[in-house]
């Protein structure tokens, strides 16, 4: 086979082992996963500095020949949920390799990724390659559920005194045609997140038999409190980073899009209100987004619940907070008998730089593996392990060196999740290419 397939192969075995970490009652497919790593690549764990940080953070050091401040390349092994059952073609965790695919559940978030990195690593070794400075391997096992590995990670190398250069976690991509008349491919650079936060709506009611309601109930007021929620709820804003990708995307831009997207990226408030109008991707980009994505109450077909809930998910734009959001939540909804709970949240992350030698070594990475794909940056709209980096150190960057189309894009948390091989390839060159320019 060649080195694609034998790629895609590895891959297979990553996702036949189900490190799902939600609702996780055993660490050994977590365990299995660390095992499997170490069969793969010997070369790596024969060579590098190996340690456990925590229950599940996978952290190697490979000592470079000078004393600069190091790179870290971040990604993570614990996968969420899938069931076959769910319309899926094959089983998730199959790890089925077919027509230079590699098919199921981790296969773009995050085991490919993470792969392309320590395949990278492997291969440098074996061609007795020393990096210029010190190259760290961050891996999480619980990325999914909040990403504890990546945080004791993060103060382990804090309390080293260890200062990264640079960070690369997953995040962006290779994308076909990033915005509506921008033709071409762009490799999208995350250089800060949107923040996340989970709140809980509850009412109360008076309970009894459902053949006699007496006024609203708790779901009537819950239901109620939700329909007010709308996606004008949050006022839009466009970040420092979406005007810079703006102002990227009008050089490539076809007719009368050229001289807006320029006049969007010098006029930020202007594009923040333009992108909200567009709805979807483009929207999320300019406000911070709502979604009620469970809702509980009633124990049966003819009883009034005395207590209904629904719990939402809200994206929060940089320039906003969890509990500023949470404010806005409760005024928007005006009904004193709906609690507000802010059960977790994290702000949003800064926004590293565009213009300084972190954001170049990657855009000249990407131009080594991708060489049609214009580099730009953008805000990622999906919380990471990076955030945990990111409120330490300023450089660091959310790039997944992997092409993704929109349906593959939307396969990750869903359904029918897979990668090209060739596009394994593709990611393993970008991670050799970044290690080999370190200076």
């Amino acid at each position: 086979m060649g080195e694609d397939a034998d790629m895609a192969e590895r891959l297979g075995r990553m996702i036949r082992v189900a490190t799902v970490s939600a609702g996780a009652d055993s660490e050994a497919p977590f365990e299995e996963f660390r095992a499997l790593l170490q069969e793969l690549y010997p070369r790596v764990h024969a060579e590098l500095d190996v340690e456990l940080v925590g229950d599940r953070g996978l952290l190697y050091r490979w000592r470079g020949r000078g004393d600069g401040d190091p790179l870290v390349l971040m990604a993570h092994y614990d996968v969420v949920p899938a069931d076959a059952a769910d319309g899926w073609e094959q089983d998730p965790f199959a790890g089925l390799v077919a027509d230079g695919k590699v098919f199921g559940r981790g296969a773009l978030d995050d085991k490919g990724p993470l792969l392309v990195a320590i395949e990278a690593v492997e291969q440098l070794l074996a061609d007795g390659f020393s990096p210029a400075r010190d190259v760290y391997l961050s891996f999480g096992g619980d990325e999914e559920v909040h990403g504890a590995s990546a945080r004791a990670i993060a103060a382990e190398l804090a309390g080293r005194g260890v200062d990264p250069w640079l960070v690369v976690d997953e995040g962006g991509a290779v994308v076909d045609a990033p915005l509506p008349f921008v033709a071409g491919r762009a490799a999208m650079i995350g250089v800060g997140e949107k923040g996340v936060a989970t709140l809980r709506l509850s009412a109360s009611g008076d309970g009894g038999h459902a053949s006699a309601p007496r006024g609203p109930g708790a779901i009537d007021r819950v239901a109620r409190a939700v329909s007010r929620l709308g996606p004008g709820t949050f006022r839009p804003r466009m970040p420092a980073s979406v005007a810079r990708m703006i102002g990227v995307f009008a050089g490539r831009a076809t007719g009368p899009a050229r001289p807006l997207l320029r006049l969007l990226a010098r006029w930020p408030w202007l594009g923040g209100r333009v992108f909200a109008a567009l709805g979807g991707e483009p929207a999320a980009l300019a406000r911070t987004t709502i979604a009620a994505t469970m809702q509980s109450g009633g124990s049966a077909a003819n009883v009034l619940p005395s207590r209904a809930s629904a719990t939402l998910n809200l994206r929060i734009i940089p320039g906003e907070t969890a509990r500023g959001a949470a404010r806005r939540v409760r005024r928007r909804i005006r009904d004193g008998r709906v609690d507000v709970e802010l059960l977790e949240g994290d702000d949003p992350s800064p926004e590293s730089p565009v213009d300084g030698p972190q954001f170049a070594a990657i855009a000249d990475a990407v131009r080594a593996a991708y060489p049609d794909a214009l580099p730009a940056p953008y805000l990622m709209m999906q919380a990471s392990d990076a955030r945990h980096f990111h409120a330490r150190w300023p450089a660091v960057y959310r790039f997944a060196p992997l092409e993704m189309s929109s349906a593959q894009r939307a396969s990750i948390h869903g359904v029918g999740e897979w990668v090209e091989a060739f596009s394994l390839a593709r990611g393993r060159a970008f991670h050799e290419a970044l290690i080999r320019g370190l200076s």
